[in-house]
């Protein structure tokens, strides 16, 4: 296995910095949406390229590396494409909480040359699980862009080879884990992890399909929007979004910092799961009304049927009238329909209750955090966390 060296290494970890202070209170004017780098001030320039770095050598190692050697001229190439193509251009908020959480939970001491690349390493993991779900799902959706470009599989020459290409980099998660942890003690209690989160992502990826095909199901000449309840929404983001997206990475640095107590791990699944549910009221949000230029993708929930925090709301205000209007229109792709169920969001004050919805939130999850004393977890996990999602455009 290459690595970097050591000088080289220890020069670009020299620019790492222990966490900034605690901001109890969000600033609107420090996080403002339209200022990312103000909205992240835990991420210094020095530490995404310290963080981009080992992504350089894990893309070698997985693609190249790690193949059988008589494969490597056949799909050496292919995987290091695929691999460059869907892992390293998001947000990168999964991966680089793990080092960030890693930090925040251990003494200097322990922030080792050896240690902060491992927890590097393990924040990539994530992105890479990250990206097979999300290759596998804009296949799934029939999604057109993804992080401001088309989908991998509407890639030229790809197609439904990029059925196969999502577990190819799911297999990448395990052999990056094998290649730099089998010889912790902790090592089957990440790889039992991952198999827990990928199955709950499963799950939930499953259940929002599901909820997708029998609303296509039609009753005469109408949709039925039986099941699209609260209760359903909430078990789809719990399993496919708020345990891969927020507990996955808090629970990995956790393990690496070799903290046991169930209770530790039990109390962050409670915040990070609440979390989760936020994030995801958002993402529904922001696909009705973000700005595609921003959000880096074109809205399709509403053309999809997709059980939404947004088509939930509205069934729960919505009159008798509109409801059956609403049954009618809801989950075509017909430009006037479209913009029909807009319209009725609109009307029915959507915007306004989702912006409720979000101080409510503020507000609860502040005093969740506040219960966690800083014997168990430093309150600073969960604030870093929360200024990264709170009002964001994408």
């Amino acid at each position: 296995m290459k690595m970097l060296s050591r000088s080289s290494f220890l020069a670009r970890l020299a620019t790492l910095t222990p966490a900034v202070a605690t901001r109890s209170v969000i600033d609107e004017k420090y996080y403002s949406t339209s200022d990312a780098p103000a909205k992240h001030p835990m991420y210094s320039p020095s530490e995404r390229r310290d963080f981009m770095a080992v992504f350089t050598d894990l893309n070698r190692q997985l693609s190249l590396e790690d193949l059988p050697k008589e494969l490597v001229p056949l799909l050496g190439k292919h995987m290091t494409k695929c691999i460059q193509y869907n892992v390293p251009d998001g947000k990168k908020n999964r991966g680089f909480s793990v080092p960030f959480t890693y930090k925040l939970l251990t003494d200097k001491s322990q922030h080792t040359e050896e240690n902060l690349r491992l927890a590097m390493v393990l924040g990539w993991t994530v992105e890479f699980l990250q990206a097979f779900f999300l290759v596998a799902d804009d296949i799934m959706d029939q999604s057109e862009t993804r992080r401001g470009k088309k989908c991998w599989y509407k890639q030229k020459d790809i197609g439904l080879t990029a059925f196969n290409d999502s577990i190819l980099l799911e297999t990448c998660v395990y052999t990056a884990l094998k290649q730099y942890f089998a010889d912790k003690d902790y090592y089957m209690s990440l790889v039992d992890l991952y198999q827990e989160v990928t199955k709950f992502t499963s799950l939930g990826q499953a259940l929002d399909l599901i909820s997708a095909e029998t609303f296509q199901q039609k009753i005469g000449k109408a949709h039925s929007l039986d099941h699209f309840t609260m209760e359903r929404y909430k078990a789809i983001v719990k399993y496919k979004t708020s345990y891969y997206s927020f507990y996955l990475p808090i629970a990995l640095a956790m393990r690496l910092a070799e903290i046991k107590r169930t209770d530790f791990y039990e109390k962050a699944e409670r915040i990070l799961l609440s979390m989760g549910l936020y994030f995801q009221v958002q993402d529904d949000f922001l696909d009705c009304y973000g700005d595609p230029e921003v959000t880096g993708k074109v809205g399709t929930d509403i053309q999809d049927g997709k059980c939404s925090w947004l088509v939930v709301m509205a069934l729960q205000r919505a009159d008798h009238k509109q409801t059956k209007e609403l049954a009618l229109r809801y989950g075509s792709h017909k430009e006037e329909d479209v913009k029909w169920v807009k319209n009725l969001y609109t009307e029915l004050g959507l915007k306004k209750l989702f912006n409720h919805y979000e101080a409510e939130f503020y507000d609860d999850i502040q005093d969740m955090i506040q219960q966690i004393s800083g014997d168990e977890l430093p309150q600073q996990i969960f604030h870093s966390l929360l200024a990264r999602i709170y009002k964001r455009n994408k």
